[in-house]
């Protein structure tokens, strides 16, 4: 009889799923709404699953699913895309590509792989409301204030890569060691 999900398979997935649930929970909280656990997944994804079309489906799924929630119940925003959703997707994907590249889990290779991500996010979306949302000017004024702008993002995200990437990677590490059912 064949197997129709690996257990490393559901576990990686519950855990990209839990979360979605945790970006969820802390979107309705002011403070923390920019705290969220969205390139950790990315990375984790990238980094744990074999076949690299899960890597991404299952991220990328998570992120929009999560985005329709919040988009039709916080934001009252009833578009299954947002204006510039290109630009996020586009460096979430990247964020998963990035996590690809971690070939031996570790504290460097983990703090590398989240702020580079971090980082992509950043220059990317950032680029992207330049260009689109007609917020900045298209100047090197408006350019520069955009990114400006958004420093305290970045600093979010990057602290959400490392805290909630540490949870991830150290829980899954010690899973895989605990049960070896889980291991590759």
């Amino acid at each position: 009889m064949k197997t129709i999900m690996k257990p490393r398979t559901g576990v990686l997935a519950i855990m990209i799923l839990l979360a979605g649930v945790w970006r969820l929970a802390l979107s309705g909280i002011p403070a923390l709404a920019d705290f969220t656990p969205i390139g950790a997944m990315a990375i984790f994804g990238g980094c744990y699953y074999s076949d690299k079309w899960k890597a991404y489906l299952v991220p990328l799924l998570t992120l929009w699913l999560t985005d329709m929630i919040l988009n039709a119940f916080m934001y009252h925003h009833p578009a299954v895309f947002y204006s510039g959703f290109y630009w996020t997707y586009g460096s979430f994907a990247l964020m998963v590509l990035v996590g690809s590249f971690i070939k031996k889990v570790n504290a460097g290779n983990f703090i590398l792989a989240s702020i580079v991500s971090a980082l992509l996010h950043y220059i990317i979306t950032d680029f992207g409301t330049w260009v689109g949302d007609g917020i900045y000017p298209h100047t090197q004024a408006g350019f520069i204030a955009c990114y400006v702008a958004a420093l305290p993002f970045l600093k979010s995200l990057l602290i959400g890569n490392l805290v909630f990437g540490g949870a991830m990677f150290g829980a899954f590490e010690w899973a895989q060691r605990k049960y070896t059912v889980l291991a590759v």
